[in-house]
C-alpha cells in the first residue's frame, strides 16, 4: 500500500468519490441548475473473486477479467489478480428526476434525458477524476469504460454485449442483483447509472448478500413470481416473462433522438420508464410494495 495513502483505503476512495459528487462537475445543465446524482454508494470487489471467469460464461469469453484489463494496461509491471481491487459505485437518480419520468409513459423527461447524456458525461469524468487521484498516490489504476480495451461485441445469446460490463462489476461487488429489464436492483434502487475503476490497492471485498447463483434476487417476478409492473410500463413491449428484448429497447431508444432534439433542445436520448414508476425505483422491493 503506497505511504502517502490513509491506511483506510475505503475511508480515502469514498472521500475521494463524495468530494467530486459534491463539486459542480455533478450537474444537469441547461435549465436546471441542481445536481444530476444523489449521493453514491460505492461497493468492494477482489481481483481474485471467483466471478470474474464465471462472468466468462455468463457474458461471453471476451469479458475482461481485472487480472487481463490490467495486465494489458499495465504491461510492464506484473501483477496477482488478489492484488487488484475492483471499485464499484451507483449513482442514484435525484428524486426530482425519478418524479418528472414517472409521469411519462412514451418519451422521457427532460431530466432523465440530461442524466443519460449530461449525467453520464459526469460518470466518465468521476471515472477519470478516480484513476488519476490513485496514480497521484501511487496507486496504478484504470477505468474500462474509458479503456481502448472496452468495445462491444456481438452476442449469439445476448444479441451484443461488451468487453466489460459495469453492472456485472457492481453484482461482483456486492450492489445489487438482475431484474427483467436487465436493469440492477440496488439498495438505492434502479432507477441509477454505474461505475467502476481498477486499482492495484487490495481492499477489503464488500460481502455479497445474495448467492452467487442468483443473480435475481431482488427482482419480485423472478424471485417470487410477483410484480412485473416494469413490463407493462414498456412503451415498445420490450419487456416480457421472456425477459429482455434488447433490439425492440434500443430501437425505442433511437426513436427518442428526434423527440428529445425537438422538445428539449439537446442531442441526446433516453428513456428510463422500467425503472420509475414501479417498486424497485429507489429500493430492494418487497410485498409491501406492491
Amino acid at each position: 500500500m503506497p505511504t502517502q495513502l490513509t491506511p483506510e483505503p475505503k475511508t480515502w476512495i469514498e472521500s475521494t468519490v463524495r468530494a467530486y459528487c459534491r463539486g459542480p462537475e455533478n450537474a444537469l445543465q441547461g435549465p436546471f441548475e441542481e445536481p444530476a446524482w444523489g449521493g453514491p454508494l460505492l461497493g468492494y470487489a477482489s481481483g481474485a473473486d471467483v466471478l470474474w471467469e464465471a462472468y466468462k460464461e455468463h457474458v461471453g469469453p471476451f469479458h475482461y477479467t481485472p487480472l487481463e484489463l490490467f495486465s494489458r494496461t499495465f504491461p510492464d509491471s506484473p501483477v496477482r489478480a488478489d492484488e487488484l481491487t475492483v471499485i464499484s459505485w451507483v449513482l442514484p437518480q435525484t428524486e426530482a428526476t425519478k418524479a418528472d419520468n414517472r409521469a411519462q409513459t412514451v418519451y422521457p423527461a427532460e431530466r432523465w434525458a440530461r442524466s443519460r447524456i449530461m449525467g453520464e458525461a459526469f460518470n466518465a469524468r468521476l471515472r477519470q477524476h478516480l484513476v488519476d487521484a490513485l496514480a497521484d498516490a501511487g496507486v496504478p489504476a484504470v477505468a474500462p469504460m474509458l479503456s481502448p480495451l472496452f468495445e462491444s461485441r456481438p452476442s449469439e445469446r445476448f444479441v451484443y454485449a461488451s468487453t466489460w460490463s459495469e453492472r456485472h462489476a457492481a453484482y461482483a461487488a456486492g450492489l445489487g442483483t438482475f431484474g427483467v429489464c436487465d436493469g440492477l436492483i440496488t439498495p438505492l434502487g434502479k432507477a441509477m447509472r454505474v461505475g467502476s475503476v481498477i486499482a492495484r490497492w487490495t481492499v477489503p471485498p464488500t460481502p455479497r448478500p445474495y448467492a452467487d447463483d442468483d443473480h435475481q434476487a431482488y427482482c419480485l417476478f423472478y424471485s417470487q413470481g410477483i410484480c412485473g409492473q416494469c413490463i407493462s410500463r414498456c412503451p415498445v413491449g420490450a419487456l416480457s416473462a421472456d425477459g429482455h428484448d434488447k433490439q425492440k429497447c434500443r430501437a425505442h431508444l433511437t426513436a427518442t433522438r428526434a423527440y428529445v432534439r425537438r422538445e428539449y433542445g439537446f442531442e441526446g436520448y433516453g428513456c428510463g420508464l422500467c425503472q420509475t414508476g414501479v417498486p424497485c425505483e429507489s429500493k430492494i422491493p418487497t410485498r409491501d410494495d406492491l
